[in-house]
């Protein structure tokens, strides 16, 4: 389990945690947008730096895009793809989540 449903608002704080990608463990974030849950690894596209100016901290002002905090990159939070600054043609890695029972889980497929 991730979180809890209710820990994730639109366009609001997201939930780090640790997630195994390729058999490593790396940091990653879940938010929720539009009423979705999605979830990244917690890493810029376009250098490798964690995203978040503050634990949970992803979104711009407006709760629109997702933003790293060191270069200003914007991503979709719907899709992770970049959508301004040095990140162009880049897009965030994904991970597969999803809401059961009032809880946020981690696809293990």
């Amino acid at each position: 389990m991730i979180c809890a449903s209710s820990d994730l608002a639109d366009g609001g704080d997201g939930i780090r945690f640790e997630a195994e990608c390729n058999g490593l463990t790396a940091p990653a974030f879940a938010i929720r947008h539009g009423g979705r849950v999605y979830a990244y690894l917690n890493r810029c596209a376009h250098i490798a730096m964690e995203l978040d100016w503050k634990p949970g901290k992803f979104f711009d002002t407006d709760g629109e895009y997702l933003i790293c905090s060191t270069h200003g990159a914007l991503y979709a939070p719907e899709s992770g793809a970049c959508r301004g600054g040095p990140c162009r043609g880049a897009t965030l890695t994904g991970l597969k989540v999803f809401e059961a029972d009032g809880k946020v889980y981690m696809r293990k497929d």
